[in-house]
């Protein structure tokens, strides 16, 4: 063997090597993503240079081939791309970190569109984070070269020899540390390729097995796929998930080159909604599954693929760089979100309305961070309402959509699949269709189970409910609308009841001629008296009703100021929300038992203590209705529900004793 040259390789950065093996990467995997970018390049340039028409005949059909040698601790990588002859070996490898790709596009750029990985020249070096020894075999693609072979032991100190390689292309064999053989495993081989590699465009080869993917979906033209494409890919991604709700296909050159699928996935109610699920590509080698900086924080819970040269990473392509960039690809992931949205709402709105239950809360939650998303949207933000009178499903929500008045959405489940449930509306629908009854006043509902009591009372008497009842509403997007519509009242459906629920001539009969009181008056003596609470204010109304009998004996009402201001209290103070002490307990003079009750408690023969056995019953039954009044409203702590049962056993002995 005839040795060419001997020499120190030039370093541009003193004590190079401890940098590269400690700190330059964070994972010492990589070092196989870098080989194999590499290897993709070398293929990318030949067929570059064929296009120029420096190469003569056709081209060897791509790959890279990966061996392992687990005896000798040798893993290899080669290709059957460009190669380099001693020159270039001395140029490109010999001078650490300076790039061949910059200067190669630099020369081919105007000639073809193949895409070049690597832009730091520090790749191959990764080598030495897992090798004691690494070695190339190459032979360029130029007619007569010589084949040659390079060596280093991990000093600054190599060896160039000829080699007897026949075809062009370049092999990497690296000698493991003793600590290291974990990549002479075919398993962790095939694991880094699937992470780091799976969609490079050429076929990987593993002792003879293509082991990766290679189609890139979100490198094709959305024309082209088909719609079990993207839910294929979103399954081969996202394994034993629920299938994606609808998805955005990201595709432009100008300003900067970006592709990507961004999927909607349903949400679980454990998702947490800071930790991304993107991977981040970089001409379709894996980077990152961290894309904080990219994607607004608003659509993190998205799932799916960003791929794009023009993102600035750093040297070991591990982590996002601050760019005016990052930000401007922000912005337009925004928009696409929102055009997709758009789209859907008008195209599709049985499909929107299907998706809302998740897709809403991107939706709401985009509108409180981004003032342009929520230009975009807020047009298109839908909320479950009570217009039309249908009965709630908890289970599964009916697909609506538009009727041809334009103002609700009407049932357009299939007749198989249909369930009872309410319309969709908008919030300016909402207002215009309620503007004669209430101007510019908006009764909502936060939870459908402990309202739904007071959002009956709305619904028999024709007035519109909406339902504002997602985790986001409550504290965060009620009063970000209240801001939006500065004009608008918002009233929970238990903050104060609209005034045309009650009977006000029933309020005012007379039924006392000995003492000239309203059954009013007499109801309201008789819960003051049996509650003995100055914290509970009474206060009784006839409501209007076809059956009286199936209308609430008692509600319990909860001032819309006060409320709030315990719910943020509790939500800055990150502590359980309170049952307010202070409160009124409206009590339905309209009721039959509530009528019962005022004879019951002027019955019966006053004993030694001043009391009666029909009063005691009448004590006992006016708290047993205050009780299911906060029973409803979850107003109980765990001592007042034992407490309750208590008393509902004693109430109904009572009852019994007197059969």
């Amino acid at each position: 063997m005839t040795v060419l040259e001997k020499g120190n390789i030039t370093i541009h950065t003193e004590n190079i090597f401890p940098i590269i093996k400690k700190s330059l990467y964070t994972d010492h995997e990589i070092f196989l993503r870098e080989l194999i970018s590499n290897s993709v390049d070398a293929i990318n340039k030949l067929k570059m240079i064929s296009y120029s028409g420096e190469i003569d005949g056709t081209l060897p059909e791509p790959e890279i081939e990966i061996r392992i040698d687990k005896d000798n601790k040798t893993l290899s990588v080669s290709d059957n791309g460009i190669g380099m002859t001693a020159e270039e070996i001395k140029k490109y490898i010999n001078q650490v970190a300076f790039s061949s790709a910059e200067e190669f596009i630099q020369k081919y750029q105007k000639s073809a569109d193949q895409q070049i990985i690597g832009h730091f020249g520090l790749g191959f070096y990764s080598s030495f984070m897992v090798a004691k020894h690494v070695e190339i075999d190459t032979l360029s693609h130029r007619s007569g070269s010589q084949a040659i072979h390079w060596s280093c032991d991990g000093s600054p100190e190599f060896e160039l020899t000829n080699s007897d390689r026949t075809t062009p292309g370049t092999t990497i064999t690296l000698t493991l540390m003793d600590e290291e053989t974990e990549y002479a495993e075919p398993s962790r081989i095939k694991q880094l390729v699937k992470t780091y590699c799976d969609f490079m465009p050429f076929p990987i080869k593993l002792d003879g097995e293509v082991i990766n993917k290679q189609r890139a979906l979100w490198k094709e033209s959305p024309q082209n796929l088909t719609k079990e494409d993207y839910l294929e890919f979103y399954r081969y991604l996202y394994p034993f998930q629920d299938e994606p709700l609808l998805w955005v296909h990201l595709n432009t050159d100008y300003p900067f080159l970006l592709n990507g699928i961004l999927y909607f996935p349903k949400l679980k109610p454990d998702v947490d909604i800071n930790k991304g699920q993107i991977k981040l590509f970089c001409n379709q080698v894996f980077v990152s599954d961290h894309c904080e900086e990219i994607i607004p924080d608003f659509l993190m819970p998205l799932r799916g693929v960003i791929d794009s040269t023009d993102i600035p990473l750093n040297v070991s392509r591990s982590a996002l760089t601050n760019d005016r960039t990052v930000r401007r690809i922000t912005d337009y992931i925004a928009k696409k979100i929102g055009d997709r949205l758009k789209s859907l709402y008008s195209e599709d709105r049985a499909e929107y309305v299907r998706s809302w239950e998740d897709v809403g809360t991107f939706v709401k939650f985009g509108s409180l961070k981004d003032d342009k998303f929520k230009k975009q949207v807020e047009d298109i933000i839908i909320f479950r309402t009570t217009h039309e009178g249908a009965a709630v499903s908890e289970e599964q929500p009916k697909v609506e959509v538009q009727a041809a008045e334009g103002d609700i959405w009407q049932d357009a489940t299939p007749e198989e699949k249909s369930t009872a449930g309410e319309g969709y509306t908008t919030l300016k629908e909402y207002l215009d269709r309620n503007k004669e009854r209430h101007e510019n006043r908006v009764y909502y509902c936060t939870d459908s189970g402990t309202q739904s009591t007071y959002v009956e009372l709305y619904k028999n008497q024709g007035l519109e409910v909406l339902y504002m009842d997602s985790f986001i509403d409550t504290n965060y997007f009620i009063p970000f609308l209240e801001r939006e519509y500065n004009d608008v009242n918002f009233s929970r459906v238990d903050a104060e009841l609209e005034q045309t629920l009650f009977d006000e001539n029933q309020a005012s009969e007379i039924v006392d001629p000995k003492t000239n009181k309203t059954r009013s008056e007499l109801v309201k003596e008789l819960f003051e008296k049996a509650l003995n609470n100055p914290k509970v204010t009474i206060r009784t109304e006839s409501l209007k009703s076809d059956t009286p009998e199936t209308a609430p004996p008692a509600m319990v009402i909860l001032p819309e100021q006060m409320r709030r201001l315990q719910e943020m209290t509790a939500l800055l103070q990150q502590q359980a929300v309170r049952f307010p002490d202070e409160h009124t307990l409206l009590v339905n003079t309209a009721h039959p038992m509530i009528q019962k009750l005022v004879e019951i408690g002027q019955g019966g023969i006053i004993q030694g203590g001043g009391t009666s056995s029909s009063g005691e019953l009448a004590d006992a039954m006016c708290q047993h209705v205050y009780d299911l009044a906060l029973f409803s409203q979850k107003g109980f702590t765990a001592e007042s529900m034992k407490d309750f049962v208590t008393r509902s056993n004693q109430l109904l002995t009572r009852v019994a004793e007197r059969l």
